[in-house]
């Protein structure tokens, strides 16, 4: 069978393409953004619901919204442009063809019909259960089918991934190590089979019991093994979002991490430990030991969170660097004044980092202690939290690298690039909202699975205090900010891709790898691929990030212990 080694060079990074991979990316990637589409427009309903002085849906058609923007946001927008950026790390990084296109297109068949036919599923208006689809509720068998097919697909692209890597090391493309950015995207991908798994060992059981083949679920096993797949996903997206801001740093600046050893070690630390995380949904279950609760939420979690610590500092501190051997010398702060703030590439993957430390990072971690988790559990509170994570972590990492793929991907000019220096903030800023605006109503009590939180015509009515109502009000508002945002980024997106002005490469052609594949390389792609850390020795080379580390600490010493203050006030009750 004969193997297409047809390859194109890109003038302006240097990097190379491989024709049947550069397609596989481009349908990935369009796909992920007409789900996020799909998931924007669901969003303006949970919003203006949520919001008690609009409370535009009812009931039924609320839950309904719900499931659906859950999981397209969550599940299908997100892995679709995983599934994309894992092809991008192997066969572009590394220089490679990619294994097994026809595999791949098999995959990303399988992941397209089963989010179709899970979108069929709640749309029917029975299959209301939202994203995490608790039995003893019970959903049509499509809905389980859907998203059945859906992981059985993006395993697929996950061991085409692999025999990439296999590829490229056999046919010698790349020379040493693979590069830190591709490191970060094979430990989403370790973490994705975990996932995945995890999920077929619980959504076939499920899916039989809908067919009325299986008598009886047990709603604990199901809690404890759905979370394994549930949260892990948001795992997978930790290592991939963290692999983009690698990414963008050494693209935008040319960065080296501060030790490209110990990121590599904190890559490894999320894959023993990062999933454990899930035990934070699991803790107000009877079922489970105290031991098991305690040692998931202790000393595992430690590891996992000192991973996350290590990445939020040596991004930040590999751009310090970076801009201080550029001259930017002056106090603690030239270096980040003097930033490309109007370069969404960079604006939206610093609002990232920023808002998934603060916001998510402070909120996850208070979350993940046992005694804690039991005020704030089943409330607002965690969709604040996971808006901080998924939604400023991820998928506003995800949008500025597009705007870097635009032009070299798609090879098509930014249709409006005043939106899109903007846009980064709209859509952060207003997201920073809805995040810490939730959570405040989730401190005050608020729960996160009711309609309706007046209780109106209800026996035994429940008043919550004023606060709660004012700080729903403003995440609605922020909310309504960040879907602008949202839509800003589609429209200039697919304004770009469909309609954009073609970036002309003089002489393009693609390439057979014998014709040269492989010329110098230029700036961006050296960056990306290259090794080593930005410093040899020790010191206190990035004194500005250290300051914010230092803010950091301080932030997180102090809401923990007001978090206990609260915990306090609830254990007189007996």
């Amino acid at each position: 069978m004969a193997v297409n080694r047809m390859f194109r060079t890109c003038p302006t990074t240097g990097l190379v393409f491989h024709q049947p991979a550069e397609r596989l990316i481009i349908v990935n990637a369009v796909t992920a953004v007409v789900f996020l589409l799909i998931g924007g427009l669901l969003a303006l309903g949970v919003v203006l619901t949520r919001w008690p002085a609009v409370h535009w849906l009812a009931a039924d058609r609320f839950y309904q919204v719900l499931t659906a923007h859950g999981i397209n946001m969550l599940i299908f927008w997100i892995i679709f442009f995983e599934i994309a950026g894992l092809y991008f790390c192997s066969a572009v990084l590394l220089k490679s063809r990619l294994a097994t296109p026809r595999m791949a297109w098999a995959g990303y068949g399988l992941m397209l019909i089963g989010a179709l036919v899970n979108n069929y599923a709640v749309l029917r208006g029975d299959s209301s259960v939202m994203m995490t689809s608790y039995v003893p509720m019970s959903a049509h068998w499509s809905f389980y089918l859907g998203l059945i097919l859906f992981a059985v697909g993006a395993l697929v692209a996950c061991f085409v991934f692999f025999g990439t890597l296999v590829v490229a090391k056999s046919e010698r493309t790349y020379v040493g190590s693979v590069p830190l950015v591709t490191f970060g995207a094979i430990t989403a991908a370790i973490i994705a089979v975990f996932t995945i798994a995890s999920g077929a060992i619980i959504l076939i059981p499920t899916f039989l019991w809908s067919l009325g083949l299986i008598s009886h679920i047990d709603p604990l096993m199901y809690r404890t093994i759905w979370w394994a797949f549930g949260h892990s996903s948001q795992q997978i997206n930790v290592a991939a979002h963290i692999s983009v801001w690698y990414a963008i740093a050494a693209i935008v600046f040319g960065a080296k991490p501060l030790s490209e050893r110990v990121s590599r070690m904190a890559f490894l630390l999320y894959i023993f430990f990062l999933q454990l995380a899930s035990a934070h949904h699991l803790l107000v279950d009877p079922g489970l030991s105290s031991n098991w609760k305690i040692f998931n939420t202790s000393y595992a979690m430690y590891l996992a969170v000192l991973a996350s610590m290590v990445h939020g500092l040596t991004v930040p501190g590999a751009i310090e660097v970076a801009q201080r051997e550029k001259g930017y010398n002056h106090g603690l702060f030239q270096w980040l004044r003097k930033a490309p703030w109007g370069n969404p590439v960079f604006s939206g993957m610093f609002i990232s980092l920023i808002g998934f430390g603060f916001l998510g990072g402070i909120s996850g971690v208070m979350m993940g202690t046992e005694q804690l988790n039991l005020i704030i559990h089943n409330t607002l509170y965690v969709p604040g939290h996971f808006h901080a994570t998924v939604v400023i972590g991820t998928t506003l990492a995800f949008m500025a690298l597009t705007y870097f793929l635009i032009p070299v991907l798609f090879r098509r000019e930014v249709m409006f690039p005043g939106m899109a220096k903007w846009q980064p903030y709209v859509f952060g800023f207003g997201m920073y909202g809805v995040a810490l605006f939730l959570m405040a109503a989730g401190t005050l009590g608020v729960p996160r699975r009711d309609w309706d939180i007046t209780f109106a015509g209800n026996t035994f009515p429940y008043e919550f205090p004023g606060a709660a109502f004012l700080m729903l009000g403003l995440a609605g508002i922020s909310g309504l900010i960040a879907i602008v945002g949202g839509g800003m980024y589609l429209l200039n997106t697919v304004g770009s891709v469909f309609l954009g002005k073609r970036v002309v490469t003089p002489g393009f052609a693609y390439v057979r790898a014998a014709d040269g594949v492989a010329p110098a390389p230029k700036p961006v792609s050296a960056a990306i691929t290259g090794h080593g850390s930005a410093v040899g020795a020790w010191g206190l080379v990035a004194p500005g990030t250290f300051s914010f580390a230092m803010v950091f600490l301080a932030s997180f010493v102090l809401y923990y212990f007001i978090n206990w203050k609260y915990l306090a006030t609830v254990w007189p009750l007996k």
